[in-house]
């Protein structure tokens, strides 16, 4: 991966500048760590300009030929991954304007912290098969995931989105996606008694207490919200089966 393999060179033109402070070597450190930049800029850009996230990038990588230490140990390619990182991200979440479901923000937190300590480990940058492999998500996941925050949920594509493998006791993300979009068809009172009864364990009665209901009350909000939801995760099982099953097999795909 080119991108990667820039990495590589991106030490041994930083050492070459230090020792040097001139015009040229800075320019080849500005050239080596343009696949970094794309990395990241691919990794977390979501919905912003390529124009601005490179201008962010190289933002970061000059911050860190400013401050980074070589005396210090840790090789250029991570302390400036690092900087490089906190610009893009600082770009992109200051633009992000969309809502996106607790699911898909923990695994955004976890790719984060991912790549920061892989980058800290080895000095270099994982490629988007390990992170999708660490995080139990196909490939194809892994962009519509980050992008979340920087478009409407609505534009992203949720067929991508799902787990490599099933892990016992653990509800998958594309069934934790459908559970979002269902929920998304109720009121407001609604989502708040379902929200208080089934993700903080709270009774009937003391949800009745905190909205200011009667524990017949919640009982009735709560099979009625159940009822929409299980009416339209139905109805979404019942298209993605569909789809699935228009599909061409292997054998009935036409090779040419």
């Amino acid at each position: 991966m080119e991108d990667r393999q820039s990495a590589y060179s991106l030490n041994t033109m930083a050492d070459n500048y230090y020792l040097h402070q001139d015009e040229d070597s800075l320019r080849q450190v500005i050239e080596s760590v343009a696949g970094l930049i794309r990395y990241f800029a691919r990794l977390y850009g979501g919905g912003c300009a390529e124009d601005d996230l490179f201008q962010s990038g190289n933002l970061g990588m000059l911050k860190a030929l400013k401050s980074y230490d070589p005396g210090k140990g840790a090789s250029f390619v991570t302390y400036a991954s690092h900087s490089i990182m906190g610009e893009i991200r600082h770009l992109v979440r200051k633009q992000a304007s969309y809502n996106r479901p607790g699911c898909i923000i923990e695994i955004q937190s976890r790719v984060d912290k991912m790549v920061e300590d892989y980058t800290k480990i080895h000095g270099d940058v994982p490629t988007v098969a390990y992170i999708a492999q660490s995080l139990n998500i196909k490939e194809e996941s892994v962009s519509e995931v980050m992008k979340a925050g920087m478009v409407s949920f609505d534009e992203i594509d949720v067929t991508k989105i799902h787990s490599s493998a099933y892990e016992t006791f653990h509800l998958p993300i594309e069934d934790k996606l459908t559970l979002y979009q269902a929920m998304k068809k109720l009121s407001e009172v609604q989502k708040k008694v379902i929200h208080m009864l089934f993700y903080r364990d709270m009774t009937q009665q003391q949800v009745a207490e905190k909205m200011g209901m009667t524990q017949k009350q919640v009982s009735r909000v709560k099979e009625r919200s159940v009822q929409i939801m299980r009416v339209d995760m139905l109805d979404e099982n019942s298209t993605k089966t569909s789809t699935q099953q228009k599909q061409p097999t292997g054998s009935q795909q036409s090779v040419g």
